[in-house]
């Protein structure tokens, strides 16, 4: 491997990086509050691509535009499932099998209506951006991914300023902390939880439409991204919003190089593998490994 060789898979690695944690925040948000393992989030990334693709052909709407405008849309979405479903759950300090069971029943009905409506047919999304192409010097860079990766940085920060600026934000922080104790402090876990599970439907909508700028999309779409968003959250904590973005750059970049070494199709494997290594060697995720470094500090 070359010099220009290696620069150019590890700015591919950066870039893949930032939407792999924006797809992941909305997972951790729901599992640190409610303690739910959200199944159906493939299901929302699902529907976030289909939903940048009905707006691009009916209305001529930039997807990324579409990204944006899927936000305030799949919250309101996030909140109704809420109400209907998922506070009818028993409260719990841990993943329930009904939670389980539950989220896997969603993603399932939002498959079947998907290919009620959609077909099994391969979608894509193509635009001037699709095969538009920035050089600098020896590092090539697609703009559309460049884009993407501005688009899903950003709004990452913006949830971590709201998370550490806002109510919603230190309610959260004592649900995670001690939910029995923010409950007598007078944080009300139903607002809390209500807000959670839309914000992280949301940011599933959010980047299932950006990811539907970058690849091809069927009902199926989703499956793939739901393991990797796993792994992403185990790596950065389970209850880390900051340790999404180090678990996504660490798993952005072993799938990146790992290309030189292994084929494609066993690409999955790669995910799996790191998930069982970090669940017998780290527990605690990134996360965990760096507050205890402080603390020995």
């Amino acid at each position: 491997m070359t010099f220009a060789d290696f620069l150019n898979l590890f700015v591919a690695a950066l870039l893949l990086a930032g939407i792999y944690a924006a797809m992941s925040v909305g997972m951790t948000i729901i599992y640190g509050v409610m303690k739910i393992v959200n199944l159906a989030h493939a299901g929302f990334l699902m529907l976030g691509a289909y939903f940048a693709f009905e707006l691009y052909e009916r209305f001529h709407i930039d997807p990324l535009i579409s990204a944006v405008i899927a936000l305030p849309v799949f919250f309101v979405f996030g909140v109704i499932v809420y109400y209907l479903l998922v506070r009818r759950l028993p409260k719990s300090n841990t993943p329930t099998l009904a939670s389980l069971l539950l989220m896997f029943g969603l993603w399932l009905v939002l498959q079947g209506i998907a290919y009620r409506i959609w077909g099994t047919e391969d979608r894509s999304i193509f635009t001037r951006l699709t095969i538009s192409h920035l050089d600098f010097g020896i590092i090539g860079v697609p703009t559309l991914s460049l884009i993407v990766f501005g688009a899903a940085i950003a709004s990452v920060a913006v949830l971590e300023v709201v998370l550490h600026r806002s109510w919603f934000g230190k309610s959260v922080g004592a649900l995670i902390q001690n939910p029995y104790a923010a409950q007598i402090f007078g944080v009300d876990d139903g607002r809390t939880s209500r807000t959670s599970f839309g914000l992280g439907t949301a940011f599933a909508g959010f980047a299932g439409a950006l990811l539907g700028t970058l690849f091809s999309f069927s009902p199926e779409f989703g499956r793939q991204f739901l393991l990797r968003a796993f792994v992403i959250i185990v790596l950065g904590g389970l209850e880390s919003v900051s340790g999404v973005a180090l678990g996504a750059l660490v798993l952005a970049m072993v799938e990146t190089f790992s290309i030189q070494f292994v084929a494609s199709s066993y690409q999955p494997a790669i995910s799996y593998g790191l998930l069982v290594l970090v669940l017998l060697v780290l527990p605690g995720g990134i996360a965990g490994l760096m507050k205890k470094k402080w603390k020995l500090a």
